[in-house]
């Protein structure tokens, strides 16, 4: 069977004394884990656009036992620049390690591909901070996989707002000053709420414009990595290794 789709690499392990595989999310297939057949030899046009986090157009083929080989990779973006800065490369990594844990598996994965794809050239270029672009990968990725958190209104009585508001990580539901209970939850501000409720609800496009003050963004950010480490059940080691070099 023959594959035509595009899609970025999110791992890469040289096999043998030739091969490459790798592991990619595609369009239209899922995450996968194909062969490139020759990958060390520096003459082969295969090799630079099936690099690590490098996007490309795929000619694959699917053997009758199931193994996937790609053909032939067409680069479309590489992201050279992220490796200038060994920051926002570590948190590129720990974006596609996120992208392999929560994407489908033989089905059309265009949201999950669109998410990183933009995640990563705002990164690149700088256009957002890296708080703001960790959450939105970190809970938007949520919310597509279908763990999106109960955030629209407080779980007990239905309001829609307080001045302040308390979040489970371990349920994902919202609740209300009046209603929060003995429960062991996380305070936030109403601004930290509206903007996960923004990342979770706004149009793909829409997502990554919004702000808060420093307080705000910390908390947001601190409170998108506990959900997502609670409900994957996993530690990332992409993640510990970005928290060793951030300073933002």
């Amino acid at each position: 069977m023959n594959i035509k789709t595009d899609g970025i690499i999110l791992r890469e392990t040289m096999t043998g004394e030739q091969d490459r595989l790798v592991t990619v999310l595609t369009r239209s297939n899922g995450v996968i884990k194909a062969f490139v057949n020759g990958a060390r030899n520096p003459k082969n046009k295969n090799v630079s656009s099936t690099g690590l986090l490098c996007y490309s157009d795929l000619y694959i083929t699917k053997t009758q036992k199931g193994v996937y080989i790609i053909k032939e990779a067409i680069a479309k973006e590489v992201f050279f620049s992220l490796r200038d800065d060994i920051t926002n490369l570590s948190l590129a990594q720990y974006f596609a390690e996120l992208t392999y844990e929560l994407s489908p598996r033989e089905e059309d994965s265009s949201e999950f591909l669109s998410l990183i794809l933009n995640s990563l050239y705002l990164l690149s270029k700088g256009r957002r901070s890296r708080k703001i672009i960790k959450s939105v990968i970190e809970l938007r990725m949520l919310s597509i996989a279908g763990y999106m958190p109960e955030i629209a209104y407080c779980q007990n009585c239905g309001v829609y707002e307080s001045d302040v508001m308390y979040f489970s990580h371990f349920t994902g539901e919202l609740y209300c000053d009046l209603c929060k209970g003995t429960q062991k939850l996380t305070r936030l501000s109403l601004g930290t709420v509206s903007a996960m409720r923004h990342i979770c609800l706004s149009d793909s496009d829409k997502i990554f414009n919004f702000k808060l003050p420093d307080e705000g963004l910390n908390a947001l950010s601190q409170v998108t990595e506990k959900y997502l480490i609670n409900i994957t059940a996993r530690k990332y080691k992409t993640l510990a290794f970005y928290k060793t070099m951030a300073d933002d």
